[in-house]
């Protein structure tokens, strides 16, 4: 039986099936979005914290290693308390649509790609402090420049951060509905058609999902060897 559903799962990526092929472009299309506008935020927000001390600072820098371990279905309950009708943001009606579960991954990545942007613009600052005093350049100058020069390290972090979104599944579901053709994505249509029985699909989706998982490890393996070599 499941050597017939693998034989069948197959099949359905050879003939580029319909619906398999649309919840993968739903998959890449929101955790892509999610992890963008994460870096948006997250890097100035990590290059901050690293170049200016404030009250509160120690606060920061442990709040957002916490939230590097956020559990997804508590990100999911908090977005969907937002955006529910009873919510703050209820008005906008973005639940249980594609946006929202944007939403949800956000804020799931965002302290991954702040806090890890933090540390390597930290030693880098170090290394870099005499040479930036004696040019006599501010705070907000540096942030650039050492963003720039951190490029590298910062790809690797951009593709660990895809790697969560798109591997999440207990979030998006909170916020997604798991609605066929709307919000159904890799991870939920995996769980929905293994409850169903329906293992074809799921295979299906798993074997795209793992060649994903595959792909990004690879390509943070040739960043990290990149780096590597070129600051040898």
């Amino acid at each position: 039986m499941e050597n017939n559903a693998f034989y069948v799962a197959l099949s359905l990526l050879v003939n580029l099936d319909a619906t398999l092929f649309q919840i993968v472009a739903l998959s890449l299309q929101v955790s892509l979005l999610a992890v963008l506008i994460a870096a948006v935020l997250g890097f100035p927000l990590g290059a901050a914290v690293a170049l200016w001390h404030f009250p509160g600072r120690g606060g920061v820098i442990v709040a957002l290693n916490a939230l590097m371990g956020l559990p997804p279905v508590v990100a999911g309950l908090t977005v969907y308390l937002l955006l529910s009708r009873a919510g703050p943001l209820g008005e906008w009606g973005l639940l249980f649509s594609p946006s929202a579960m944007v939403i949800a991954q956000v804020v799931l990545v965002l302290p991954i790609l702040a806090a890890l942007c933090r540390q390597k613009v930290e030693e880098l600052l170090g290394e870099y402090r005499e040479q930036f005093m004696s040019l006599g350049m501010s705070r907000s100058r540096m942030m650039p420049t050492l963003l720039w020069d951190a490029r590298f390290a910062l790809l690797t972090v951009l593709l660990a951060g895809f790697g969560r979104a798109s591997a999440e599944v207990g979030a998006v579901m909170m916020v997604g509905g798991n609605i066929e053709g709307v919000t159904r994505v890799m991870t939920t249509a995996i769980v929905l058609e293994t409850s169903k029985g329906e293992l074809p699909l799921a295979l299906g989706l798993g074997i795209v999902l793992l060649t994903l998982v595959m792909v990004i490890n690879a390509g943070a393996y040739a960043v990290a060897e990149f780096t590597r070599r070129r600051m040898g």
